[in-house]
């Protein structure tokens, strides 16, 4: 039976070369407002209504995304009743944190992005909690490869790799499994899903403005990441060529689309 391939779409993602580890004794480090967002963009209010895991309603009728995170969300057609309830759990976890708190925002730059993303800092009167690490501290998110101020960076991914390591939450299901780059299928079974493919690489290839990196000899049947060379730039930045990357294991995270081939948009690198 001739196999057609589906193309697997990310963007941005994140490449790891070989599969991230994390110390579960590591120390997580304190983490102030300052280290996060864009200095004088900050802003705050009550939050009402949790729309979904990933998307606050303030009471002046702002909705407010989070930054630096992908949640699980509903997929439209999912008759998976233990996704559906492990969603409901992490939302209504969310709620409870969240309700009817003051929370301080801070956006990614100088001002709001065009999607209403900002870090989200629960205030008490003694202290200040950022909502994306009680995200990730259960196993209910995992971080997001966009690009990230470096200590909020390192907080979250301590955060992410404790739950991993635990096996805590989303952790302990089938959720946040991660994928294997020699089962397409098996990846496309994640449509339209933010998830976790890993991977060896067999060759880099390179065709007008995309480097290809394959992870099987034949490329019309294997998953393949795709990268434009507009942003091979970025990868170089962080000590990390696409050329590089032939003979290695790697882990991608991003979202998952079907369009014909297995394809995966690579904006963004970050060596382990």
């Amino acid at each position: 039976m001739k196999f057609e391939r589906p193309m697997v779409w990310a963007t941005p993602v994140v490449l790891v070369a070989a599969l991230a580890t994390f110390d579960a004794n590591a120390q997580v480090p304190a983490l102030r407002a300052a280290d996060c967002g864009g200095g004088n963009s900050e802003t705050s209010g009550e939050v009402v209504r949790v729309i979904h895991c990933k998307s606050l309603l303030f009471a002046d009728g702002r909705e407010v995304r989070f930054a630096a995170i992908e949640t699980l969300l509903a997929v439209l057609g999912d008759e998976d009743q233990t996704r559906v309830a492990a969603l409901m759990a992490a939302k209504t976890a969310l709620e409870t944190s969240a309700i009817h708190r003051e929370i301080s925002l801070h956006a990614l730059g100088s001002r709001p992005d065009r999607y209403g993303r900002a870090y989200a800092f629960i205030q008490t009167l003694s202290d200040e909690t950022l909502l994306q690490g009680e995200r990730l501290a259960p196993g209910q998110a995992l971080v997001s490869p966009a690009a990230l101020a470096a200590r909020c960076r390192t907080y979250l991914r301590e955060a992410e790799g404790d739950a991993r390591t635990g096996g805590l939450g989303l952790w302990d299901g089938p959720y946040y499994v991660v994928s294997q780059a020699v089962n397409p299928l098996d990846i496309l079974e994640e449509q339209g899903r933010f998830a976790l493919v890993d991977g060896r690489v067999t060759s880099v290839r390179e065709n007008g403005g995309v480097i290809y990196v394959n992870f099987g000899q034949r490329w019309s049947e294997h998953f393949t990441l795709k990268i434009l060379r507009r942003n091979e730039g970025i990868f170089a930045g962080a000590g990390l060529t696409p050329r590089a990357l032939a003979d290695r294991g790697i882990e991608v995270r991003g979202w998952i689309e079907q369009r014909g081939t297995p394809l995966m948009g690579a904006p963004r690198a970050g060596a382990a």
